[in-house]
């Protein structure tokens, strides 16, 4: 991939997610000078990990690919990386009722009693009505719940669907479009192996030894990294960005891509038109708050168990070392417990300890066995923009990725849609909009060219 460009452009990436780090690998192949800005301490956003010991490491919230999930697995291949991918079946079930049901094939479903038979076959037949579904816009004027329960029934609605979309999305969850659940069967539908179960992949290593393979490969690439340095704002000049404003100082470009999330973006930029502006903040936010456990023994053979029990402080209880092997974190077993809520909700602001003790009674309700003696360690992880809620008639809310500003483009997990959020799409993304770039770069007039070096964009940092 090549531009006609005589003299290499100065790209500026705000935030070194997957999305950034996709858009960076494929703008600086393409003759690109690219800088990425990152205020955390280290790369791969909501992917990112933290360190069991020297050498350890785990990923701070649970991650997986399905087997649909080209356009990241890809990647892995050209990075000279495919043959660590690992391809493990998935044992799920359901918390539902006081009671554990494994839930990981379709003959699991059939002798799931707690609905009637008929809404049980209904259930199991709604992943191939999803997935037989290729035009989705008249999706967008239903909502998840009325769409679950002409499909599946009212019992399966109340016993399996409602408790989660509650659990999930809380007071949000009856504004949810029925887009967002249908891709969400779609998606688990599509990764099954020959027998019905579920197949999932991981990566040998972790997200972090990946994440070290494209930092490597940028590194080669002579893309430059700058962590712990936040952007307070875009410098625009004549209707044009030029740059931005770091904590560092002053640093100019031809082109500035954010990849932050969508309220951060708008806070950084103040020179947005006012619909734009309008339009973006439409769109609505939950956090998440992540227990990451530390057993010496494990709690079941289940790697993801879904609660549907919207008085319980988590939606999941994922068990990632059932998915990959506890030899690789120490012999411990890694546990994650997650919850979806607003930022506002007194448990976002739980100290880890404060998290642990509130949650301790209600796995012990799920697990009687358990005690505190399994716990090694435990950690919490906060993400205050994790999950846009999906709304009916949603794609009217999207921005697209270039922006009203000239030299400005914008690539955030909300814009990932009829999509769900997650690392394949990040990657899928962060391309599209670098192509997008790269194209744009090459469509510029002489004459456009010489007006952008009259505004003032020269390569370089400054303060």
């Amino acid at each position: 991939m090549t531009t006609s460009m005589t003299s290499p452009k100065e790209v500026i990436i705000v935030g070194a997610g997957y999305t950034g780090l996709a858009a960076a690998l494929d703008l600086s192949r393409a003759g690109f000078k690219v800088t990425i800005y990152e205020k955390d301490s280290d790369v791969g956003g909501l992917a990112g990990t933290f360190e069991l010991s020297p050498g350890t490491r785990v990923e701070k919230f649970y991650h997986h690919w399905f087997t649909s999930d080209v356009d990241v697995l890809d990647l892995i291949d050209e990075l000279g990386l495919g043959h660590l991918k690992r391809f493990v079946s998935s044992n799920t079930g359901l918390y539902y009722a006081n009671s554990v049901f494994r839930l990981a094939s379709p003959l699991d479903l059939l002798t799931f009693k707690a609905i009637p038979f008929i809404d049980r076959i209904r259930t199991g037949l709604m992943a191939l009505i999803a997935r037989r579904i290729n035009e989705w816009k008249p999706l967008e004027d239903i909502s998840a719940e009325d769409w679950l329960i002409q499909h599946g029934g009212r019992k399966a609605y109340e016993a399996i669907w409602s408790p989660l979309m509650q659990g999930k999305f809380g007071v949000e969850a009856e504004n949810v479009s029925a887009v967002w659940m249908w891709n969400k069967l779609k998606l688990r539908g599509s990764s099954r192996n020959k027998k019905g179960g579920e197949s999932l992949v991981y990566f040998g290593g972790g997200f972090g030894k990946l994440t070290d393979g494209i930092r490597e490969s940028l590194s080669k690439l002579g893309v430059t990294i700058k962590l712990n340095t936040g952007i307070n704002s875009i410098i625009t000049e004549n209707g044009r960005a030029v740059g931005v404003v770091s904590e560092q100082g002053s640093h100019r470009a031809d082109a500035v891509l954010v990849t932050t999330p969508l309220p951060t973006f708008l806070a950084m930029t103040k020179d947005l038109p006012q619909d734009f502006r309008a339009q973006c903040e439409k769109i609505r936010f939950l956090g998440n708050s992540c227990l990451v456990l530390r057993l010496n023994r494990s709690l079941s053979s289940t790697y993801w168990l879904n609660v549907a029990d919207p008085s319980f402080p988590f939606v999941g209880i994922i068990e990632h070392t059932n998915l990959d092997s506890r030899e690789n974190y120490n012999g411990e077993h890694i546990v994650y417990l997650s919850k979806y809520l607003p930022t506002t909700e007194k448990l976002f602001s739980f100290t880890p300890d404060e998290m642990l003790e509130y949650c301790i009674p209600f796995i012990q309700r799920i697990f009687p066995a358990f005690d505190r003696s399994w716990i090694i360690g435990h950690h919490v992880w906060k993400a205050q923009y994790s999950q846009p809620v999906i709304t009916k008639r949603y794609s009217e809310s999207i921005p697209p990725l270039k922006t009203p500003i000239a030299g400005l483009w914008l690539s955030t997990m909300a814009q990932i849609y009829p999509e769900d959020r997650g690392t394949n799409y990040a990657v899928r993304y962060g391309r599209k909009v670098a192509r997008d770039i790269i194209d744009d770069f090459s469509k510029a007039t002489p004459c456009e060219e010489l007006n952008n070096l009259l505004v003032g964009n020269n390569s370089g940092t400054g303060v």
